[in-house]
């Protein structure tokens, strides 16, 4: 394939850097600028760890699938949980930037890993970058999931739950990868929807859902210092 990996960086980045401009929508003051840029950088460089380790592993093999979803969800809980961000509501906020750059790298890791099994390129980077449009809405809203459980004093339910969901998903993953040379089209489609369909509940049930809880418990606390 002739994509160059460092220019295809950018077909995960671009898309990410969106998803959090749409995100940020509504929080305006919650957080800051400066964080926000430092934790998405972050994201990337431990994705892009994560992403190297992932191609020394075995698809398919419980074993990884589980450890990985270990793995990448302590490297985001790492940098989240530093004494800063405790009890802090923008730790969400943080935490779905850092998501977001730490699910960014895997669009270049996706073309690396099947490159060898793939002879059309206009083919196989279509289907990589619609199948890591997945992972990358996945991994900003697991980050997000941390970051409340470490705003709102929960983290080992949050975190355990953001593993948990990550198991079927790194499945999902390694499937994509070891089907590269399968001739169905249909199976192939089916696993990219798969990925994006998955990643797209996820997040919108952490954007809709879970980060919200940082306005209304924020208000809460306002008016209950005001009749303080």
């Amino acid at each position: 394939m002739d994509v160059i990996p460092q220019t295809s960086l950018f077909l995960g980045i671009i898309p990410a850097l969106i998803l959090l401009y749409i995100s940020l929508k509504g929080y305006e003051g919650h957080y800051k600028e400066k964080n926000i840029f430092l934790t998405f950088v972050v994201g990337i460089i431990l994705g892009f760890f994560a992403a190297i380790a992932r191609s020394f592993t075995l698809p398919l093999v419980i074993a990884y699938i589980i450890l990985f979803a270990l793995f990448e969800q302590l490297f985001k809980t790492m940098i989240l949980n530093v004494g800063r961000f405790h009890e802090k509501r923008e730790t969400t906020i943080y935490g779905l930037s850092l998501g977001l750059g730490f699910g960014s790298v895997f669009t270049p890791f996706l073309i690396i890993a099947v490159s060898s099994l793939i002879t059309s390129d206009v083919y196989a980077l279509s289907l990589i970058v619609i199948g890591s449009l997945g992972i990358i809405l996945f991994h900003g809203a697991t980050g997000a999931c941390i970051g409340y459980g470490i705003y709102a004093g929960k983290l080992t339910k949050y975190l355990l739950a953001a593993m948990i969901i990550q198991i079927p998903f790194n499945f999902i993953i390694d499937m994509m990868i070891v089907s590269s040379d399968d001739p169905s089209l249909y199976l192939k489609l089916g696993i990219v929807a798969g990925l994006v369909v998955y990643g797209g509940i996820v997040f919108w049930y952490v954007v809709k859902k879970i980060m919200p809880k940082i306005l209304s418990r924020s208000r809460k606390r306002d008016r209950s210092r005001k009749s303080g």
